[in-house]
């Protein structure tokens, strides 16, 4: 190995390690944050409970994200689709301290890598995929998830196959999105079907 290539490898390992040491989990330490209200929409699966809420820190929104999915496992597994949701939260997009947030997730899948907002701009609605109740042993209900930036940009993540996008929610009225709960099914157990996560619904605040 050429001495340059050495120095360039080296060098790419500390800026990950320093990079990824700056995006540190929230774990509900700012639940409390006031929001001005909350975006929803009307086609979330029917299984599972609300869970708890996870707030960005004040003065910070989201600004990308990354979602837990189990790949599609052919027709003799289980397949529960989309698992789970994190939003990064930056007051300056990736120029400070970030942290994520994520409510409950389900046991399943790995995690995407993070889908950002253009700089500057920051998440302010969504649409969520959703396979509908279906007379057979396997359902998913949610699969994937698009989020629309302040500037236009919409994102959506590597989902599942499964199902239809609905419509979007509304727009935060003001600023953008800074939290989020998710309405989870828990593990069934062996033989039963699981759905991971049904719904999903995010606060906004200024």
């Amino acid at each position: 190995m050429q001495p340059f290539s050495v120095i360039f490898f080296f060098a790419l390992i500390y800026l990950t390690s320093a990079w990824d040491e700056r995006i540190i989990p929230a774990n509900g330490t700012f639940a409390k944050r006031t929001s001005c209200n909350t975006i929803s929409v009307t086609n979330g699966g029917p299984w599972g409970e609300w869970t708890w809420v996870d707030m960005c820190p004040r003065r910070s929104l989201a600004v990308g994200f990354s979602i837990k999915v189990l790949e599609d496992g052919g027709a003799f597994k289980d397949d529960s689709a989309l698992n789970g949701i994190r939003l990064y939260c930056s007051s300056e997009q990736r120029n400070n301290t970030i942290y994520y947030i994520e409510s409950e997730s389900g046991e399943f899948g790995e995690w995407s890598r993070i889908r950002w907002c253009p700089q500057g701009s920051v998440l302010h609605a969504f649409q969520l995929k959703v396979e509908p109740y279906a007379i057979r042993l396997d359902n998913t209900a949610a699969n994937n998830i698009k989020f629309r930036c302040s500037n236009g940009v919409s994102l959506e993540g590597p989902g599942g196959p499964f199902g239809d996008y609905g419509r979007w929610s509304p727009i935060c009225p003001k600023g953008g999105i800074c939290g989020i709960q998710t309405k989870q099914q828990p593990y069934q157990g062996v033989f039963k079907d699981d759905t991971g996560l049904n719904d999903v619904r995010f606060p906004c605040c200024e």
